[in-house]
């Protein structure tokens, strides 16, 4: 069963990330995945370049990813948003 931590290891190895977190329970995951490669791309193209990323293992390991896969900036904006603690 494929963990968290090697869906990672696998976006990281192929996709400049600047930020990456993924969670999940070893069938559905979810994803947050900060990359310059996403600008000027919309969310489809986004996905395409995830899906690239994971090649067969988007139906050999992996069943259900749901992603966040935004710009830095735009990253930077969601984080501004956030309520400070």
């Amino acid at each position: 069963m494929v963990t968290p931590k090697q869906i990672e290891g696998y976006l990281s190895a192929t996709l400049d990330c600047d930020h990456l977190a993924v969670d999940g329970d070893g069938a559905h995951f979810q994803a947050v995945i900060v990359s310059t490669a996403f600008e000027g791309k919309s969310r489809v193209q986004r996905h395409q370049v995830v899906y690239g990323a994971l090649g067969d293992r988007m139906r050999e390991e992996i069943h259900a990813l749901s992603m966040q896969t935004l710009t830095p900036a735009e990253y930077q904006t969601q984080q501004a948003r956030l309520p400070q603690c």
